[in-house]
């Protein structure tokens, strides 16, 4: 009985082993591998990047550098130690990687290519807000933090503890953690301020957009009469406009509003406010008013920027155009100070529904416009942070479908060239097949916040700091 017991075990061990390739066929065609990390820079402190191959395949192998990952199905997924050991090995080199797949009884190699695995790291959390990608209603909003090194997630914001709200996205100052803040909408709500993990609610009348200077001391916000407007054609789902904005400057020490009559015209649209790294510059955009909604094919927003003196709290008096052609959203200066990225659409100012919807960056220094063919894509890509060391990115794109926005993360080396983007991998290669939440605004963070659910469910009920 004991020999026909170790015979059984064998042939249970034997039949459940991966196979191995064999009379192999080779292809002159990449593997159609999802998400798509075909030829993509990556950096050295990425989580692994886990794909399914899009095929009735039996069996798959993965060989990259020292792995040789062998597995039944399609699914391709890697043990967090040995893929940190291959980038830690491979830090600065192009690796070469061969998919093998086992589809009809017959073994099928893929035409190899390649990860380049950049030195230069990625900061190592993400913050997003987690929405249904609906415009009938908002429902189950939270915003969540995620480690891109691994596939660890916390809620930092949760629809469960604030009675349903809407949240606004979460955004650091400089990308620390320690000081950051978000917006909850509703009555009795209020912008959250987290500051060394201190959490207080702040009543800065309207805001919506904002941007922290480079102290902290101040913020750059902007007030917005949101409307949203139903298209009578079906290829278009929604339009959301503003009816008035305005930018203002908030002194977050004295508590007081700074205003211009320059950035409040009432003849014009002033939007998406940001201050530049050295705080000499608020950065914005800015359109004339039409009439709306049966004009909105001709809001076309620019670039502008207007000084600022961070020491006195003094706003400039002449405003500058840095861009013209197509609307402008979302502008954001590299922290270095050398580039600055934005979207740009046909006409308005809420890109997340326009599938023409693509980003540009300008070198500061020489001028330069970028139109970054490589990281575009023909569906909506926008809602875009900086990594702190100035050489990744981070955006939303809806390449995938149309409907639902992924993080997408891009590099930009030394030379200002940017590369083929990567989306965000999950532990769970079939995870975004499942996934029924669009990832909104993802911001790049030095490291974890401080705070958690409950600590801003308390900062809610607190009594908002008055600004006057």
């Amino acid at each position: 009985m004991r020999i026909i017991s170790i015979i059984c075990v064998a042939i249970l061990f034997l039949s459940s082993c991966t196979p191995s390739p064999q009379d192999v066929v080779k292809q002159d065609e990449l593997p159609p591998i999802y998400p798509d990390y075909c030829d993509v820079t990556i950096p050295q402190n990425i989580a692994p990047l886990n794909f399914l191959l899009r095929a009735d395949c039996e069996a798959i192998e993965v060989k990259a550098g020292e792995i040789c990952l062998n597995a039944r199905g399609n699914e391709a997924v890697f043990d967090m130690d040995e893929w940190k050991e291959l980038l830690k090995q491979h830090t600065g080199e192009t690796l070469d990687v061969t998919v093998t797949a086992l589809i009809n009884g017959q073994w099928k190699e893929y035409k190899t290519f390649n990860w380049q695995i950049a030195a230069d790291k990625i900061d190592p959390y993400i913050t997003y807000r987690l929405i249904e990608p609906d415009y009938e209603i908002w429902n189950n909003v939270q915003i969540q933090q995620r480690c891109v090194e691994n596939f660890d997630i916390s809620a930092i914001a949760h629809y469960e503890k604030l009675e349903n709200r809407c949240m606004n996205c979460h955004t650091f100052a400089n990308q620390d953690p320690n000081l950051s803040m978000m917006y909850v909408r509703g009555p009795g709500g209020g912008a959250i301020l987290n500051k060394n993990g201190q959490l207080s609610k702040l009543n800065i009348p309207g805001s919506v957009y904002f941007g922290f200077s480079p102290s902290g001391r101040y913020i750059t916000y902007s007030t917005q009469k949101i409307i949203p407007a139903f298209h009578s054609l079906a290829s278009k789902r929604l339009e959301v406009y503003d009816a008035a904005s305005n930018v203002f400057v908030a002194d977050m020490q004295e508590h007081r509003v700074i205003s211009s009559p320059l950035l409040s015209d009432s003849l014009k649209f002033e939007t998406f406010p940001t201050f530049s790294p050295d705080g000499k510059y608020i950065y914005y955009c800015s359109a004339d008013s039409v009439s709306l909604p049966q004009d909105i094919k001709q809001l076309q927003y620019k670039l502008v920027r207007i000084s600022f003196n961070e020491k006195t709290g003094e706003i400039g008096n002449k405003v500058d155009t840095l861009f013209a052609g197509r609307s402008v959203c979302h502008p954001r200066v590299s922290p270095d100070g050398r580039f600055i990225l934005f979207t740009v659409a046909d006409y308005g100012t809420f890109p997340i529904w326009h599938p023409e919807a693509d980003l540009q960056m300008i070198n500061l220094q020489t001028g330069a416009i970028d139109t970054l063919t490589i990281v575009n894509s023909q569906k909506s890509d926008t809602y875009h942070s900086w990594s702190s060391n100035s050489r990744w990115f981070v955006f939303a794109s809806k390449r995938d479908d149309g409907l639902y926005g992924k993080p997408y993360f891009c590099y930009i080396d030394k030379d200002g060239k940017a590369h083929k983007p990567f989306c965000l991998p999950q532990k769970y290669p079939t995870f975004y097949d499942n996934n029924l939440k669009s990832f909104n605004a993802p911001e790049l963070g030095k490291g974890q916040v401080p705070f958690d659910v409950d600590d801003v469910a308390k900062a809610m009920k607190k009594d908002a700091i008055p600004f006057k």
